[in-house]
């Protein structure tokens, strides 16, 4: 029973401060790259695989940003994202660190943003361009590919999303 209670008292002030949720980031990351790896090693390029009916794994190269932004640009936009990726991965953990003791949204908001920057940051540095290879299709209509550190991306940029458009304005009530 002490060491769980132990447990409980070094998780609880873990996350307390914003940087005790950094683990997130680093969590998305590490799975970013072994699924990349897995999808580079075991699945062809451009030939899907089936896994359910609105669901292939289907090895891609993206070379541009978001939906292949700039994907056909000659190469200049590697290091362009790779700037950038730095850049807002700097400026993230400024405003991660300049939270409030005891935040919670806003921090995992902020690290899951990280650890998909990360992801993709380290492909494009290393490679040139990020590893895809979950393929969303539904009636006809292909989504692009996308992977795990996208979903980091996506989650989190929703949930400043909702932070922006209703618990900020309640935040700013409470001071």
């Amino acid at each position: 029973m002490r060491n769980d209670s132990v447990l409980q008292g070094v998780a609880r002030k873990l996350v307390s401060a914003p940087w005790g949720w950094l683990w997130i980031a680093v969590a998305i990351f590490i799975a970013d790259y072994f699924t990349k790896v897995w999808a580079s090693e075991t699945l062809v390029y451009g030939w899907p695989r089936f896994v359910l009916p609105f669901l292939n794994w289907t090895l891609a190269h993206n070379t541009g940003a978001a939906f292949s932004f700039l994907h056909d640009a000659g190469g200049w936009q590697r290091w362009f994202f790779v700037a950038v990726g730095v850049i807002v991965s700097i400026c993230l953990l400024v405003w991660l660190q300049r939270l409030p003791a005891g935040s919670r949204w806003l921090p995992v908001a902020i690290v899951l943003l990280l650890g998909g920057a990360w992801g993709n940051l380290y492909d494009r540095a290393l490679q040139g361009y990020v590893v895809d290879f979950i393929h969303v299709h539904w009636a006809g209509r292909n989504f692009p590919a996308f992977n795990i550190a996208d979903i980091g991306i996506s989650i989190g940029a929703t949930m400043l999303v909702i932070d922006s458009l209703f618990l900020e304005a309640r935040r700013e009530n409470k001071s």
